[in-house]
């Protein structure tokens, strides 16, 4: 199958067929979940993308010889939408899950050979899954790790369905409960940074208590990580690609749409340059911003909402060495500005030395900083972290901004975050940042796919592929 262009470059006629036609705009995860759920209801569908690939901001690109992700991504056995869509494009081997839980987490202010401790799970139920590593936590004393014990049993006492969780931010929640300075940054800051994007003093209570609730106070094993052993581009662009063209999607990249409009019979156009496409459905999978500017008239009540959901930025430092530096896939920092670092020596295709990706979530701070800036605070806490560094040559060291990666997880966000359909029959949005009940990470997106996907399948009168994750629609 062609990218569906003619020779001039201009795309080809999509005929029509009443009720079974949809056109999704975006080819991040939500989009492709959407194309993909759509397909396989058999609606004929159209997926649109300004990039030159697929897979939005979880992505690769080369660097002289290395493949490099834009960002070090990962996900949790909780987190069964993105594990179906891994299924779904035959990539689950590409990225596998730890059989258990296991963290190493360093604190470099300690003398070396008293830094090592480890968060990780035992084959109990929970909450007695956790009771061992937490009781054995050498970077919070005895007090710390019991007044931890008892937010974490407050925390599985909250109901993620009150919608005052979301007016509160976290941080306060946990001074409230005991948690000192330290117990936030060794255990909480340390899970919540991570996967929220925002410090506990910056983060809704609601989306904290989910996160926490979810992946560790749920079932022994959500918590377990999983990450990509070769390139995200492997991923999220050439296996979805593949699988979109197997279900029968046209993929138009290096495209993009000008403008979106219904007629008078309910149908909608889709305005491309040099082309008009129309379909019954179309499911609008982009950023907010993007979703704000193409909106119709009338689909929300209240459009301009989505330009008060603010943004936070993620900030990747990757260093190559001459040499092995780190001999675990991964590890987290306490006491130095170094968050998650993972080797990424073998998914890059990098033959000699050792590849790290450092990983800085929340970076307000440092995401404009200058490179050599970044290289002379960072390659001495490296060192700090690691001792192999000090001996080692650095061969390679660069950065990468993703100043929009996630949407911010402010209290009050809840509030403005859409469900997947609007006001406009026939228009559903579809992305992270949509009401998904999840922070911005891989697991929303591919929540929201199914989520516009079915409301479209429903008004469609078509029927729901038998295979499809199975997520209730965020109202």
């Amino acid at each position: 199958m062609t990218d569906g262009t003619r020779p001039d470059g201009s795309l080809a006629d999509i005929p029509g067929r009443a009720g079974r036609d949809a056109v999704v705009i975006g080819g991040g995860l939500a989009g492709i979940t959407a194309a993909l759920a759509l397909a396989d209801a058999g609606v004929r569908v159209t997926l649109i993308e300004g990039r030159p690939r697929l897979g939005g901001l979880a992505f690769s690109f080369q660097r002289g010889d290395l493949t490099v992700d834009n960002g070090q991504h990962v996900y949790l056995r909780c987190c069964t939408a993105y594990r179906w869509f891994l299924d779904r494009i035959e990539g689950t081997a590409l990225a596998p899950l730890q059989d258990r839980l296991d963290v190493p987490v360093v604190d470099v202010d300690k003398p070396e050979g008293r830094r090592l401790g480890r968060l990780r799970r035992d084959a109990l139920p929970v909450p007695l899954h956790l009771g061992r590593s937490l009781a054995t936590y050498p970077h919070l004393s005895l007090a710390e790790r019991a007044r931890v014990g008892r937010a974490a049993l407050a925390l599985k006492g909250l109901d993620l369905a009150d919608p005052t969780l979301d007016t509160q931010d976290f941080g306060s929640w946990l001074t409230a409960h005991g948690q000192s300075a330290r117990a936030v940054e060794a255990l909480w800051d340390l899970v919540g940074v991570a996967t929220l994007n925002a410090v506990a003093g910056d983060a809704s209570l609601g989306l904290a208590a989910m996160v926490f609730k979810t992946g560790l106070l749920s079932d022994p094993g959500a918590a377990d990580i999983g990450w990509a052993h070769v390139p995200l581009g492997e991923l999220h662009d050439r296996l979805a690609r593949k699988a979109l063209d197997t279900a029968g999607v046209r993929t138009e990249v290096r495209t993009r749409v000008t403008s979106i409009s219904s007629d008078e019979n309910g149908r909608w156009s889709v305005q491309v340059p040099g082309e008009t496409l129309r379909a019954d459905a179309v499911v609008l999978a982009v950023a907010q911003r993007e979703a704000y500017d193409l909106l119709p008239g009338g689909a929300l009540d209240a459009p301009e909402q989505l330009l008060e959901i603010g943004t936070a930025p993620i900030l990747n430092v990757h260093v190559v060495y001459d040499r092995k530096v780190l001999s675990t896939p991964f590890l987290t920092a306490l006491g130095s500005p170094l968050q998650w670092v993972f080797d990424r020596t073998d998914a890059s295709g990098l033959k000699d030395g050792q590849y790290l990706a450092v990983s800085q979530s929340a970076a307000q701070d440092e995401i404009d900083e200058p490179v050599a800036t970044l290289r002379e605070r960072y390659l001495p806490e490296l060192e700090r972290l690691l001792p192999g560094a000090r001996g080692a040559r650095v061969q390679d060291f660069f950065v990468t901004r993703e100043r929009t990666a996630t949407f911010a997880p402010t209290p009050g966000v809840g509030r403005l975050r859409p469900g997947a359909r609007t006001k406009a029959s026939g228009l559903y949005l579809a992305g992270a940042w949509t009401a998904t009940g999840w922070p911005a990470t891989m697991e929303s997106a591919v929540r929201s796919g199914v989520s516009a996907a079915e409301a479209a399948l429903s008004a469609l009168g078509r029927p729901r592929p038998s295979h499809l994750f199975d997520v209730e629609e965020a109202a």
